[in-house]
């Protein structure tokens, strides 16, 4: 399924609230974190291939992404980082039949802010809507490491 080709606008209206989240403030290392978990959770390839790429541009320590679906047992990452995880894997699995905890929601408050809270829920549901939209399309990622070297 092609959304792109087959209904441009609502591409283009889920592309611009995209937009919106990644202007409203929260910081791109943690919007990085926040898109990593999320797709990992939904195996989104070709997204785990772009924010991977992107975080590690932008100076992410390659070796905090490999200890991501671990971070609860690492101290490399801060409390605002934990707050967002959390909250992260908690609506991710929302379809999994879970609810989002009443003391997920008020760490992320407590730790981001109320309005920074509701930015980044507002990222994690449109990083879920990326992987969905990724993953029903069959999108592969852009490039691939070289085979050759392990041939």
């Amino acid at each position: 399924m092609n959304l792109k080709g087959n209904w441009p606008e609502g591409f283009e209206a889920w592309k611009h609230l995209s937009d919106v989240v990644l202007g409203a403030g929260l910081e791109p290392q943690l919007l990085n974190l926040v898109m990593m978990r999320a797709s990992q959770i939904n195996g989104c390839a070709s997204c785990l291939d772009m924010h991977s790429t992107d975080a590690v541009s932008a100076g992410e320590d390659p070796r905090r992404l490999h200890v991501l679906p671990a971070w609860r047992d690492v101290s490399w990452f801060s409390a605002r980082e934990r707050a967002a995880l959390a909250l992260t894997e908690s609506v991710t699995r929302i379809g999994e039949g879970r609810t989002v905890p009443d003391d997920v929601i008020a760490e992320a408050d407590s730790v981001l802010g109320k309005d920074g809270a509701a930015k980044l829920l507002l990222a994690i549901v449109v990083i879920n809507g990326w992987n969905r939209i990724n993953i029903t399309g069959h999108a592969a990622p852009r490039r691939g490491p070289s085979l050759s070297a392990h041939s």
